[in-house]
């Protein structure tokens, strides 16, 4: 039998010939689509190592990479089902600008939808952007590190990834310590005995304050010429057992700023231990009655 002959053969209805044809257009197609995706991955990165005017935005670079590689799958699907029997027009709509958007109208949900349109609003209106230091709705806190299609993925400072789809982040308030000023003021908050003299211990806890390496004078110039000290402690409240006192401490980072108030907590309890100023707590007392 030559190979003729052998092409000729069927199998389940189907020409050898016809399933080598096939099975040699599938592999070039799937070759392709990686050499394209492949390249196209390669062109990001290098425009990525721009520097000076034509740098690339990261964020923007990384979503719109998504977006170009998930068309070119497309259209790889779509080449595809063109090779088999029956499946031409599903092909040609496909490919159609209007074929394209109505089958992402049609088989994605309208929570996928929603996250895709929310990332586009992430990506050029700019609330944040990988790299920033941001905080979600007072729950969520950390480093963003990937804005996908689908959703935020921030690292925490357990260095956990916290994934947030796009649609929830852009109805959630965001605090990002990233925009703009990144000097970060830290409340140091401390209680003290109502029979304590409070000049001297507001005197003894900014003077404590003063010390840290990490404070830096956010006072601005008429407030130097006004005499408004560096460090500001006011009394906040007046407790069931203890009189608040506040210290308004800046630092140059929100990540210098946690760790200078860590700091001073521990730095502050033990000066006013050294100064017997009293940190009040509650006290229980147990009435024990006889039979």
């Amino acid at each position: 039998m030559n190979l003729k002959e052998m092409l000729d053969l069927t199998v389940f209805g189907l020409s050898l010939r016809w399933i080598v044809v096939f099975c040699v257009k599938a592999a070039v197609i799937y070759l392709f689509v990686r050499l394209v995706t492949a390249f196209i991955k390669y062109m990001f990165r290098r425009s990525l190592r721009r520097q000076g005017k034509l740098a690339v935005d990261e964020t923007k670079a990384g979503f719109i990479r998504q977006i170009v590689v998930a068309v070119v799958y497309i259209i790889g699907v779509a080449a595809f089902l063109s090779l088999i029997p029956g499946m031409e027009k599903v092909s040609n709509s496909i490919l159609a600008s209007a074929g394209i958007g109505a089958m992402a109208v049609g088989l994605a949900s309208q929570d996928a939808l929603s996250n895709v349109v929310g990332g586009l609003f992430i990506i050029f209106s700019r609330p944040f952007k990988v790299g920033d230091f941001i905080m979600v709705d007072d729950i969520v806190t950390g480093t963003v590190m990937e804005i996908t299609l689908r959703h935020t993925v921030i690292r925490n400072a357990e260095n956990r990834m916290i994934l947030i789809p796009n649609s929830k982040m852009n109805s959630s308030t965001v605090v990002n310590s990233s925009y703009g000023e990144t000097a970060t003021c830290a409340f140091v908050e401390v209680g003290v005995s109502y029979t304590t003299d409070l000049d001297h211990a507001m005197e003894t806890m900014r003077d404590e304050i003063m010390k840290h390496p990490m404070l830096i004078d956010h006072r601005s110039d008429g407030e130097r010429k006004a005499g408004v000290p560096q460090v500001v402690v006011r009394v906040i409240g007046l407790g069931d057992s203890a009189i608040t006192l506040r210290a308004w401490a800046w630092a140059a980072t929100p990540g210098n700023a946690f760790t200078m108030k860590c700091d001073l907590l521990k730095s502050v309890k033990e000066r006013f231990d050294s100064e017997k100023i009293e940190i009040p707590y509650p006290y229980f007392n147990q009435i024990v009655t006889q039979a």
